[in-house]
């Protein structure tokens, strides 16, 4: 499968904002890409898909169906005892679409989803390359280093980092130090989320290659 799968070292560290900004530099490739949330939890003030919409520039047609919207902003296996179902992982499964596939996880690598399943058994089922979304700031060396180490002992195979937040050159450094992972993107704070803002930050790793887009 082409594309990659979006996590984060934890929650609001501008996951989608990530995802938004593959789909637009893919898209402006020519690639056609496609998004993919398989579970939302929260709906207030909008899903993360309808951000990823917004944001990318993307039309309505390559957003694809979550297969679980929750209403309650926290962890998915809670969000889903609230409403007295649990989640099925048989029904998590990507839509049919066309081109390569951003998909976003929601929280970190551990968040639980079922008693015995987790997000990063998502991505481990759907071997997509993994990007790994960072903030910049303190407290990210730790996060960082952590959520890389989950995903090697799963095996799964890591695109890189995009840090989010301001230009903070130390830890950037001790990522592609101690973590081995290339840095793919640093996005700094942005007055606006758009499509051309989001153009303006150029990949420093080419992402068809990344993304396992053959030519």
């Amino acid at each position: 499968m082409q594309g990659f799968f979006v996590t984060g070292t934890d929650t609001d560290v501008g996951k989608t904002v990530v995802a938004a900004w593959l789909l637009a530099h893919l898209d402006a490739a020519g690639h056609g890409p496609s998004y993919w949330k398989p579970v939302q939890a929260g709906t207030e003030p909008e899903t993360d898909s309808a951000a990823a919409e917004r944001f990318s520039g993307l039309s309505g047609a390559r957003i694809l169906p979550e297969a679980y919207v929750l209403p309650e902003p926290m962890a998915p296996h809670e969000a889903a005892r609230r409403v007295g179902i649990a989640l099925d992982m048989a029904k998590i499964a990507p839509p049919a679409g066309h081109g390569p596939l951003v998909v976003e996880g929601a929280g970190g690598m551990l968040v639980p989803l079922t008693e015995d399943r987790y997000v990063i058994d998502i991505a481990e089922a759907l071997d997509l390359p993994v990007i790994l979304a960072a903030r910049s700031t303190l407290g990210t060396i730790n996060h960082t280093l952590l959520s890389l180490e989950a995903l090697r002992r799963r095996k799964v195979t890591i695109a890189g980092v995009v840090m989010n937040g301001p230009p903070t050159p130390h830890n950037r450094e001790a990522i592609e130090r101690y973590g081995k992972a290339e840095i793919v993107a640093e996005i700094p704070r942005l007055d606006a989320v758009t499509r051309d803002t989001l153009l303006a930050i150029k990949p420093e790793i080419e992402l068809a290659r990344l993304a396992r887009i053959t030519p």
